[in-house]
């Protein structure tokens, strides 16, 4: 992998802030990056927590922005949604779901456990062609997306300067599960 870029996509649920961060720092640091929600339909916050907001992948971030601004300028002011959908206006038209994607990556991030749950299932039924693999990594940052977008470009960078990813990706996680005192789900797949 070092001698040629690292092709990476990063998958959260509805691709609109934790991948779309990642997306976001990887693409500023000259990575070959894709990002995706896995999800069946993307979920906004809406004006009360069981209440989201809900759009088809389909649905462009304008599209979104411009929707929000006419339900509740304010309310999407306050909770961070607009300046979050203009930013991921400026990266890519609208969110994709990595169900429907057909690329071949070299790590796929994911960002939570049921996520990675989704991935998995969907990378199961896929028909081998290739054989390239894949590595799977799950980087829970449910806390913060910018703080797991940063984590992720180091895990990327360090795998970037990599001589042999296979030999050295077990060594790199350890270190960085030690740094950070939280351990990763980590998988190897096959296209």
């Amino acid at each position: 992998m070092p001698s040629s870029p690292l092709k990476v996509a990063v998958v959260c649920m509805s691709n609109i802030n934790r991948s779309m961060e990642a997306h976001r720092i990887l693409r500023k640091k000259g990575f070959s990056v894709w990002s995706f929600g896995a999800g069946s339909q993307v979920r906004l916050p809406g004006d009360a927590p069981n209440l989201p907001v809900v759009y088809n992948f389909s649905t462009t971030y304008k599209e979104m922005y411009n929707d929000l601004l006419r339900k509740d300028r304010q309310h999407y002011i306050r909770n961070g949604i607009l300046h979050i959908l203009r930013r991921n206006e400026r990266i890519k038209p609208q969110p994709e779901r990595f169900q429907e994607c057909l690329e071949a990556f070299d790590v796929i991030f994911t960002c939570g456990e049921s996520i990675y749950d989704r991935v998995v299932e969907d990378l199961c039924t896929r028909e081998q062609e290739t054989f390239q693999p894949v590595h799977m990594i799950d980087v829970d940052t449910l806390e913060d997306a910018t703080l797991g977008a940063l984590l992720i470009c180091e895990l990327c960078q360090r795998l970037q300067h990599a001589d042999d990813v296979e030999d050295s990706l077990a060594k790199l996680l350890l270190a960085v599960e030690e740094k950070r005192g939280k351990s990763f789900l980590h998988m190897v797949f096959f296209y």
